[in-house]
């Protein structure tokens, strides 16, 4: 008997939680000022979270989806993208997103219900939010078929969570990129739940990015609280893309330290001793221990930087609350050439009760 194949999947960490480099660092940390960068829209985006759960819990927001614990892996990977790639995201990538030049406003419109949060004004080739699972990643193969046929150097980037691996969408995105060989990177944010299902329930393999192998394309685990190992894991699966390697999976491992949306309460199905160890890992610990001990951070920079922070969310939010609302004939435009008869009869109806004060 002989053996036909054989894999491995390496495991990629570059800051320990105690915020020390147990590998060496890439060139972009040796630059105070990048990881200074990378801190403060860390720092934003929990700052920006926090504020839109308060808005959803005092009916200023619709659901809403916290990034809370992900921080790590949405700005490393900001980082790591070029301009001109493209972004898939499912529907908490905001980290990533800002880093990208889409605005809080843009965000909270959003999820307050008007679809004009959509369309950005910056990054313009990204995809919108993506709230049915797993369809990102065809999306973003398809964007990378165009680049290669155009022979462009770029890339596209899908997100997907670790429920939205066990989809069809996600095996298929993955084997036509390998079959073609094309210029996407494919990101599993493990945070352990599939709303209330387990990893362990979801899959018998050992890691998500052994899901790679059956693709014939590299995959490898990296630790999503730890934004240098992730932004360089990802810039060295981007760059391969770009030379015409062809794609990567990458799985970070992290964890979702709030509810999986305003509608669920994750304390009915999670024990509250792995939230607590969750805590204690957190990605914002450890890259402020770095920086402390490295970058001469201090209380007194921590303190300015939240006072700065809650002022850019406070003026994004009066932005979003002070805007014009969409009529309700937006629901229906832009769907039918003529509009039949029983959306007719909608359309009349949701403009009765749209028309009436709040509270009535």
């Amino acid at each position: 008997m002989k053996t036909v194949a054989e894999f491995a999947i390496h495991y990629r960490q570059i800051l320990d939680p105690g915020g020390e480099a147990v590998a060496p660092l890439p060139e972009f940390a040796r630059d105070t000022a990048e990881i200074l960068r990378m801190y403060e829209a860390m720092t934003q985006v929990r700052v920006f979270d926090a504020k839109a759960v308060n808005l959803q819990r005092t009916g200023q927001l619709g659901t809403y989806p916290s990034c809370l614990g992900h921080e790590a892996a949405h700005v490393g990977i900001g980082a790591a993208m070029r301009p001109e790639d493209v972004l898939a995201p499912v529907y908490r990538e905001f980290g990533t997103q800002l880093w990208r030049g889409v605005t809080m406003t843009e965000i909270l419109t959003y999820w307050g219900g008007d679809e004009r949060g959509n369309d950005f004004a910056a990054p313009r080739h990204d995809f919108a939010w993506c709230v049915p699972i797993a369809t990102q990643t065809l999306h973003a193969a398809g964007a990378a078929m165009a680049f290669k046929v155009l022979k462009q150097p770029r890339c596209a980037l899908a997100y997907i969570g670790d429920g939205g691996t066990s989809e069809g969408a996600f095996y298929e995105a993955l084997n036509l990129a390998g079959a073609r060989a094309l210029p996407v990177v494919f990101v599993i944010v493990n945070n352990g739940w599939a709303i209330s299902v387990p990893v362990a329930s979801q899959t018998a393999a050992q890691t998500l990015a052994q899901k790679a192998v059956a693709a014939g394309i590299p995959g490898v685990q990296v630790d999503g609280n730890d934004v240098f190992a992730v932004r360089q894991v990802v810039s060295e699966a981007l760059e391969a893309a770009r030379r015409g390697a062809g794609p990567s999976l990458i799985e970070a491992l992290t964890y979702r330290l709030s509810d999986h949306t305003t509608s669920d309460d994750a304390s009915r199905y999670r024990p509250v001793q792995e939230v607590k160890e969750a805590w204690r890992l957190e990605p914002l610990i450890r890259l402020r221990q770095y920086i402390v001990k490295h970058a001469g951070w201090n209380d007194a920079r921590e303190q300015a930087l939240l006072g700065q922070c809650t002022l850019k969310v406070d003026a994004a939010v009066s932005d979003y609350l002070g805007g014009a609302k969409p009529s309700t004939d937006a629901m229906f435009e832009h769907l039918f050439a003529a509009l039949p008869a029983h959306l007719h009869e909608q359309r009349r109806v949701a403009r009765k009760y749209g028309s009436k004060p709040s509270g009535h």
